[in-house]
């Protein structure tokens, strides 16, 4: 019998609790430890969970096994086959295509500042910790991407055969024995991920580092239009990381939110495609069908193409979606009415745009691309080509 995602992502995570080692009662700690973030002083760290403190050596250990192959069931697929650094760690593909070749529902999303992220995926509430993330694309099975389910013990020997993972390991977990274990291997992980922050676009440069040049007139009008009420485009995408989804170690809870954006409406009464109804697949609340995460908008003109699935080609194309206050399909399985969804944001009620208020909209969105964080050698693939 074939397990649901919910019931596979519920074993998974299972698992990583058993995998944890004397876990500490405060879940997370204040980010103010030794660790230097190399983060402009405006930006406030991200948080930390007690049982996984940042420390150089594991964050490095954690780059190698972000981009190490053997990982895979193939040994030609690793988390950055899915996470291109040149593409703001998304792919460009429509949707994800795993070790196997198949293809998954959804579009990868971006890692950019993912440590700012309070819930991770596109619409799982309860998928909260990157130790534990890290888990699914290793051993889930539906879909598969990269396939080791069952291979527990063939990664723990290869990276115990291996003389520099050894050290790596050894070197990052410095306090423990039997240091090589699955446990580690996704606290490593999530500590490389977290630190794949992007705070130098030219907008940065403008609005935090005082350069009154770093964006073009057309942008700053944009920006205007994107934070005014007309538009409504900050109640989902605002703050610090364009999001309204968000931690850090200023604020005093986490602000987590769902959207459903009339992408579809398929029998007119709100359905969404039945691999893709959101928020809706682990509550089974009618009222979350299409519920989604509203992405980061850094490094947004990088990561085409865009929504959940990857259905909306180009930014132009977005910003006709939302202006129409929904999509309309007109024909084939997934025809409807999206403006018309009942359980659509009340935020997406459309508006009306001159073509020169749209191109300085672009203008803006286009400002948030930080050419340090695509090209940060730190983020980079460590292994030779010729490995």
């Amino acid at each position: 019998m074939k397990l649901s995602r919910w019931f596979t992502l519920a074993i998974i995570f299972l698992f990583s609790v058993c995998l944890s080692i004397g876990l500490s009662t405060k879940i997370f700690a204040s980010s103010t430890s030794e660790y230097s973030w190399n983060i402009p002083a405006w930006m406030p760290k991200p948080i930390v969970p007690a049982d996984n403190p940042m420390n150089s050596h594991k964050v490095e250990l954690g780059r190698h096994l972000f981009y190490e192959k053997r990982l895979s069931i193939t040994g030609e697929f690793s988390c950055a086959s899915c996470h291109l650094q040149k593409l703001a760690f998304t792919d460009g593909k429509t949707v994800a295509v795993g070790a196997t070749g198949e293809k998954h529902p959804r579009n990868s999303m971006s890692l950019a500042n993912i440590a700012y992220n309070p819930v991770l995926t596109w619409a799982n509430p309860l998928m909260t910790k990157l130790e534990n993330q890290a888990l699914v694309p290793i051993f889930g099975e539906h879909p598969v991407e990269m396939g080791m389910v069952g291979r527990e013990k063939q990664i723990l020997a290869m990276l115990q055969d291996d003389a520099k993972y050894r050290r790596m390991f050894t070197d990052a977990f410095s306090n423990e024995q039997d240091v090589i274990n699955l446990s580690n291997l996704t606290k490593a992980l999530a500590a490389f991920e977290r630190t794949l922050i992007s705070v130098n676009s030219p907008y940065d440069k403008y609005r935090f580092g005082g350069d009154t040049n770093a964006i073009s007139p057309a942008a700053k009008r944009g920006e205007k239009l994107f934070n005014s009420e007309k538009l409504e485009c900050f109640h989902c995408h605002g703050g610090i990381n364009f999001t309204d989804s968000v931690m850090h170690e200023k604020l005093a809870f986490q602000e987590i939110a769902f959207h459903n954006t009339g992408l579809y409406n398929i029998d007119g009464k709100g359905s969404y495609p039945p691999d893709n109804t959101g928020v809706y697949e682990i509550t089974f609340k009618p009222t979350d069908m299409g519920r989604f995460k509203a992405p980061t908008l850094r490094n947004i003109a990088l990561t085409a193409p865009y929504m959940h699935d990857g259905s909306i080609a180009t930014l132009e194309e977005v910003i006709d979606h939302y202006q129409a206050g929904g999509r309309t399909i007109h024909a084939g399985e997934f025809a409807g009415v999206g403006s018309k969804n009942p359980f659509k944001s009340n935020f997406i009620s459309g508006f009306k745009l001159t073509e020169s208020e749209k191109q300085d909209l672009l203008a803006f969105l286009q400002s948030l691309t930080d050419e340090k964080f695509i090209n940060n050698p730190g983020f980079s693939d460590p292994f030779p080509e010729t490995r």
